[in-house]
């Protein structure tokens, strides 16, 4: 078979078969009486063969030693073409993801897109005081994509840097709070926290929603930061939340201080008063959580606290007993 039916019938053009023989891929078998280069079965079986592998990524140099090295194996070169395919689609992605990000800054010319660039470049530096300036430059007149932004907080171990990440954040829009509240089901316990504690300084309904609904997490250190932002906002759902953190000892001192915020409301302040001295009379709250309860009543006006102490003045338990005693005299005076 002459050059030209092998490239009708093959789609390999009669240059690119001329290029294989140059480089010795494939060799006609013979020649016509005119002397024309005749191609046998075999050597249109190759041509396939190397079309074959080229459409795998081989170079042509791999797949001429694929083809004549007896001894070559298969194994190593795909599993090599497969790190090489995953290298590639990773930095396929990201340009992918960085270019996503320019668009939606919505650059009027080239020197915002210029600008998002370099705001994105800082933001994953490994200087922390160049991750920190953006952070607090992106509220500029090209800001940070909020994606960006979330992905560098959720990241960010260097507390200083963390704490402009979630200023800037707090100034983005509400639209953070549903890319925060992902961060919530990580399976890293760091990144969880990270997403509550820039959730918990987010301004706006939803990032409010999102940490109600955080109230029912498994993860104990997310119950907590949610149910502490919830009620420095005064809402009474982070109630029992508080009162689990005080007996447990988790922040217990902060939690109280929450609930003498949420005690500013006079009819709540009764309610909150009895909800400690309910958990306070279970048998099941041991020795040192009575303790702390007692004392988060410290906090908690009212005529209902009031006669509380006066009873838990005289408890068996003497620590609990004195510190009642104590926090009626203040009480008092």
């Amino acid at each position: 078979m002459l050059i030209g039916e092998v490239a009708r019938r093959s789609g390999v053009s009669a240059r690119m078969l001329r290029h294989y023989e140059s480089l010795g891929l494939v060799r006609p078998s013979g020649r016509s009486g005119s002397g024309y280069r005749e191609y046998s079965g075999e050597d249109i079986r190759r041509i396939f063969h190397i079309e074959s592998l080229r459409s795998l990524g081989l170079s042509l140099r791999e797949i001429g030693r694929a083809l004549d090295d007896s001894g070559f194996t298969p194994s190593a070169l795909v599993g090599d073409l497969i790190a090489q395919t995953r290298e590639r689609i990773a930095a396929e992605t990201e340009l992918l993801t960085r270019l996503r990000r320019i668009d939606a800054a919505g650059p009027a010319g080239w020197e915002d897109v210029l600008q998002v660039v370099a705001l994105l470049q800082a933001l994953g530096s490994k200087n922390a005081d160049a991750r920190q300036r953006a952070a607090l430059s992106s509220a500029d007149e090209v800001p940070v994509p909020v994606e960006a932004l979330v992905e560098a907080a959720l990241s960010e171990t260097e507390p200083n840097v963390a704490g402009a990440l979630r200023w800037a954040l707090a100034r983005s829009g509400e639209g953070a709070a549903a890319l925060l509240a992902q961060g919530l089901g990580a399976p890293v316990a760091a990144v969880r926290e990270r997403a509550v504690q820039s959730l918990a300084e987010m301004p706006g309904d939803q990032a409010g929603a999102q940490l109600r609904e955080a109230l029912g997490h498994p993860d104990a250190v997310v119950r907590g930061h949610a149910a502490l932002a919830l009620g420095a906002r005064g809402e009474a759902e982070a109630v029992p939340t508080l009162v689990d953190m005080i007996v447990e000892g988790r922040n217990d001192t902060d939690a109280a201080d929450a609930l003498s915020v949420l005690a500013g409301d006079t009819a709540r302040a009764d309610q909150l008063a009895t909800t400690l001295i309910e958990r306070l009379a279970q048998d099941t709250t041991e020795a040192p959580a009575r303790r702390r309860l007692t004392q988060a009543l410290a906090g908690i006006p009212g005529s209902r606290t009031a006669h509380a102490l006066v009873e838990l003045s005289q408890d068996q338990d003497r620590a609990v007993a004195v510190t009642a005693t104590y926090l009626l005299r203040l009480r008092d005076g």
